[in-house]
């Protein structure tokens, strides 16, 4: 069942991962869709502070450094596959620590490369909606 939701502050959006961390149980991967710009990371803060792994505030992209892992032992992993350009850059994350126990794993730009595994998955494609208006569709 496809769900949508509008937020309309980054507030907002954050406040509704909190309550959609509330439906995940471990071992799940949370596949992020969207341009740039539309509350992937913002998505993601609310999700992990709805887990308990982190204040929200301690969230930030993983653009650069490609991985990051919030809570202990490790609870939730986030990762940007943005830069991601072939199967060895892939190898060089690391994310075989990922799938050694179960986890929470939140994926960006999940579309970048296909991943297969035997988790459960939950897509979210977001788009912008006009001004700071989010559509947040749950596939």
């Amino acid at each position: 069942m496809v769900e949508e939701i509008i937020t309309h502050s980054a507030e907002e959006t954050i406040r509704w991962g909190r309550e959609f961390a509330k439906r995940l149980r471990a071992p799940i991967l949370v596949l992020l869709t969207g341009d740039l710009g539309t509350g992937k990371t913002t998505l993601t803060k609310g999700i992990v502070s709805g887990l308990g792994a982190a204040n929200e505030d301690e969230v930030t992209s993983p653009t650069f450094t490609l991985v990051h892992v919030y809570g202990k032992p490790a609870k939730v992993y986030h990762a940007d596959l943005y830069r991601i350009e072939s199967f060895h850059d892939f190898e060089t994350l690391g994310m075989e620590d990922m799938f050694a126990k179960p986890s929470v794993a939140i994926l960006e730009w999940s579309e970048r490369f296909p991943l297969q595994s035997p988790w459960p998955q939950v897509r979210i494609r977001l788009e912008h909606f006009g001004g700071d208006a989010r559509r947040i569709i749950v596939l």
